[in-house]
């Protein structure tokens, strides 16, 4: 299916600064010591990383994979997102509907012919809707970490927030693998629950025909202890190591586009439905 785009591009509308920003990341992207924000986003990863157990997960798992909760457009969806602002972002502090936009566009900048990239751009938030449906946000946002293995270094917060966590104590979880095999895979890990996995479920459970690197992305994008710090890899298979570069090419866009200039969504909106149709179509179960 070709996108067909009618009158001027809506996108010249809005450009991120990719390039600006860029310059900008050590000092103030990610920055979980000090801040306006950090109080809010220590007590968030502080509430996750008590209570995200491997049978917290396994009960979360069984709650929201049938994908029994309601039935949306992708778009409605999206949108939905005009009501949360995310509470372990020390980036942002507006409606994280605008933060879908603005990656989106970076990608669509970057990669004007890849439109299953553009639209993952775009949903790859979506499923934080489950905080709008009465889910604790520890339980929805934030960097994603494996459960029944060692909890490693490179988790934010590392050091002061597993204290009160049953599972670090664990003799059975406690370890390198834990209760997983070496090169298992990471389709065979359990993660934190969280936004991530809940919107690669729900894609999967809609059919929805979004390229594998695309799910990687959706999948993994708060995977922040494997793609941006190399931990885990003792867990990967080979189709986990091909699929890394592609988690680490959507991450400059999930994270460099965040800045105060937001984007005109009415204006945009149009072209990402066409892409919605293309890929997520109709109404999908949640």
């Amino acid at each position: 299916m070709r996108i067909v785009n009618i009158g001027p591009d809506p996108s010249l509308s809005y450009r991120p600064n990719l390039e600006k920003n860029e310059t900008k990341q050590k000092q103030d992207y990610r920055n979980f010591e000090s801040g306006s924000l950090i109080e809010r986003v220590f007590n968030t990863y502080k509430l996750m990383h008590t209570n995200q157990t491997v049978d917290f997960v396994k009960q979360k798992y069984s709650e929201w994979t049938s994908c029994k909760r309601t039935q949306m457009g992708m778009m409605d969806t999206v949108m939905s997102l005009d009501q949360l602002v995310d509470e372990s972002d020390p980036d942002v502090d507006f409606p994280n509907s605008f933060h879908a936009f603005q990656t989106a566009e970076g990608i669509r900048q970057a990669h004007p012919d890849k439109d299953w990239f553009q639209l993952v751009g775009l949903i790859h938030d979506v499923g934080k809707t489950m905080s709008l449906w009465d889910e604790p946000q520890w339980a929805v946002v934030g960097d994603t970490f494996p459960v029944g293995c060692k909890f490693q270094n490179s988790i934010v917060f590392r050091d002061s927030t597993f204290l009160e966590n049953p599972d670090d104590k664990n003799l059975r979880y406690n370890t390198e693998y834990g209760i997983y095999e070496p090169n298992c895979g990471l389709e065979n890990v359990l993660m934190s629950w969280g936004h991530d996995e809940y919107l690669y479920r729900v894609m999967k459970f809609n059919n929805c025909p979004i390229p594998e690197e695309g799910l990687y992305m959706i999948r993994f994008h708060s995977f922040y202890p494997w793609h941006s710090h190399g931990d885990y890899m003792h867990l990967c298979n080979d189709k986990d190591r091909r699929m890394l570069p592609w988690v680490q090419e959507f991450n400059k866009f999930d994270l460099y586009t965040k800045t105060t200039e937001l984007p005109a969504v009415e204006k945009l909106k149009p072209y990402y439905q066409s892409l919605i149709d293309k890929y997520c179509p109709g109404i999908l179960k949640w």
